[in-house]
């Protein structure tokens, strides 16, 4: 029938399974056909019954096979015919969590000029087989182990051995891991917020977190996020006249806009949060793609009165969901007890695999060429962006965006939507307002996507000519 390749890394049973299911897509096997039996095919192949088993039950499991009990496997009448699967759309067109969906189902053909990850072809030799295979061998129960709530020990004391490097003082006891930074947004806002508290957010800001707040009843107070970090006045004001329980802000390589606040602001921000008692809420999700060592506000505090959350999403997979929190014990409790309410714990599997590309320097490896190669990408983006016609506030440093202003006198709305048309999609400044005003003219540019020719072409076709751009570097 076929023969079986016993010097690969590939499982017999696996190779089976492969070999069948070509042959009923090829219709080599018609629906209908009986299958050799499990018996007869153990010994053309010199293989166990066991073996033979283990590919049939992955063959019915997927509807390409059934049994008739002692009659034997046949090929199921449907096997090969195509499903529509369109996944149902979470919301409207262009909406935050539309945008957000479209970013994971990626469908053939779109161009995720505004997507908030980098392209999966970036990523693919990040993680790879082997230190997945190597990470689980290093589990003495191997996939029947338990994962501790708060996290395995050895992966927080790597994940506090890095924040140290950061300049961030803080050991294992006081590290949660997570599923990623959207889980430690929603621990947060059930551990230390109930309906009609006052949230200050950052205006623009991550149009995900505006959501879930909503969801919790809470009223989000928005105040300016400059090129510097968040307008000093409008922080005091609201803090005086809103009494909030806590503020959400991205001091690093701020989404959507890239910047980065300055060691000056971040001081008086604090100075500000303790006068009037808020706890702070910092998201670093970014922060693995500054090649420097910005300031962080754990780093000042030294997590006095802050709460700190990162994810390795962005940068390593979306596939491994793994993120942490760091806080004092008294705060992190309150996290814990939510962590084991909602989930219980995260996966034994993805934190071995974490564990192992932080013992063995693969991660900082892998950071630093990203770092390199979106360096590259930004000077390359901004360029072609200037030249359709689009403009600049300010330019971060790093990061994967530029937060591009349309020229006066374009609809946002109907550019943003005609691109859809063209499978452009591309992310509205309002939905990154806290009020989601409609008509903010900005953009929120992926600058691994932004290069592409198909946005610049349809830039240059939408956007009014000019008469001469000059060349910046970003």
């Amino acid at each position: 029938m076929f023969a079986l390749d016993r010097d690969s890394t590939v499982p017999l049973s696996e190779q089976i399974d492969i070999r069948l299911r070509a042959m009923i897509s090829e219709r080599r096997l018609l629906p209908g056909a009986r299958l050799t039996s499990i018996r007869q095919l153990a010994l053309q192949l010199q293989v166990s019954p066991n073996t033979v088993v283990a590919a049939y039950d992955r063959l019915v499991a997927d509807g390409l096979v059934f049994s008739r009990g002692t009659a034997g496997y046949f090929v199921a009448e449907a096997a090969g015919a195509v499903i529509d699967a369109a996944p149902l759309e979470a919301g409207e067109a262009h909406e935050p969590v539309w945008l957000a969906q479209q970013a994971n189902d990626l469908r053939p053909g779109i161009l995720q000029a505004s997507g908030g990850a980098l392209p999966m072809a970036w990523l693919e030799d990040a993680i790879p087989t082997s230190i997945v295979q190597r990470a689980l061998s290093h589990s003495g129960l191997g996939m029947a182990s338990r994962c501790p709530p708060q996290g395995m020990s050895a992966l927080r004391e790597r994940l506090a051995m890095q924040m140290r490097s950061q300049g961030i003082g803080v050991d294992a006891s006081r590290v949660m891991t997570t599923y990623g930074s959207t889980h430690a947004i929603d621990l947060i806002a059930r551990s230390f917020l109930k309906p009609g508290d006052a949230v200050i957010v950052e205006d623009p800001g991550y149009f995900l977190l505006f959501e879930r707040l909503r969801q919790a009843g809470v009223r989000t107070v928005p105040v300016t996020r400059r090129a510097d970090g968040v307008d000093l006045a409008e922080l005091e004001t609201a803090c005086a006249e809103h009494h909030p329980k806590l503020m959400f802000l991205q001091p690093v390589l701020h989404n959507p806009t890239g910047w980065s606040s300055t060691p000056a602001n971040l001081h008086r921000v604090l100075q500000t949060a303790e006068r009037h008692g808020v706890l702070i809420a910092e998201d670093d999700v970014h922060g693995h793609f500054h090649p420097g060592q910005p300031t962080r506000l754990a780093q000042l505090s030294g997590l006095e009165g802050v709460i700190y959350y990162s994810s390795f999403c962005k940068v390593l997979s979306p596939a491994l969901r793994m993120g942490h929190i760091a806080a004092a014990p008294a705060l992190l409790k309150v996290l814990l007890r939510q962590k084991i309410y909602s989930v219980l714990t995260t996966p034994t599997l993805n934190e071995l695999v974490l564990l192992e590309l932080l013992s063995t320097g693969r991660f900082r490896k892998h950071t630093e060429r990203m770092q390199q190669r979106i360096g590259t990408a930004r000077v390359a983006a901004a360029r072609s962006l200037r030249q359709a016609g689009i403009e600049f506030d300010a330019m971060g440093d790093a990061g994967i965006f530029l937060w591009g202003r349309l020229p006066d006198g374009v609809d946002v709305q109907a550019l943003v939507k005609t691109a859809y048309g063209q499978q452009i999609v591309l992310a509205p400044g309002g939905n990154f307002r806290a009020d989601g005003a409609k008509n903010d003219p900005h953009i929120r540019f992926n600058v691994a996507t932004s290069q592409n020719v198909r946005l610049s072409e349809y830039l240059v076709s939408r956007l009014p000519a000019r008469a001469a751009v000059t060349e910046r570097a970003p």
